[in-house]
C-alpha cells in the first residue's frame, strides 16, 4: 500500500491509499483530483502534470525523453515535475504531489 498525498491548487492536503502497481494518474482520478489525462497515458499531452515533493522525486525512476519533451511544454513546470501517467506506485511507502495551478492540453482539443 502506498500513501499518496495530494496538495491541491489551494494548498489543501488530501491523503489516499493505493495498491501496488497502481498508476498515479488513475489514483488521482479515482480520488477526484483535477487531472485530465486527456491522452490516456500516451505522453501526447501534459494534462496530468504534477509536481512531486522534492524528498520523493529521487525515489522515482528518471523520466524518459518523451516525458521530458512533454514536460517542457507543461504550464508551470519545475525541476520536480512529472506526468502522473508515468508514475507507477511500486515499492513506494508514500509520495506527495502538488496539483499545478494550471494545465495545458498539448493535443489542442
Amino acid at each position: 500500500m502506498t500513501r499518496v498525498t495530494f496538495v491541491g491548487r489551494d494548498g489543501s492536503k488530501r491523503e489516499v491509499e493505493s495498491r501496488p502497481g497502481d498508476r498515479l494518474l488513475d489514483v488521482a482520478q479515482n480520488a477526484g483530483e483535477p487531472l485530465e489525462g486527456t491522452c490516456e497515458g500516451q505522453m501526447a499531452c501534459s494534462t496530468c502534470h504534477v509536481i512531486v515533493d522534492a524528498a520523493d522525486f529521487a525515489k522515482l525512476p528518471p523520466a524518459v525523453e518523451e516525458e521530458e519533451d512533454m514536460l517542457d511544454l507543461a504550464a508551470g513546470a519545475t525541476r520536480y515535475s512529472r506526468l502522473a501517467c508515468q508514475i507507477w506506485l511500486d515499492g513506494l511507502d508514500a509520495i506527495t504531489v502538488r496539483i499545478p495551478s494550471e494545465s495545458r492540453n498539448m493535443q489542442g482539443r
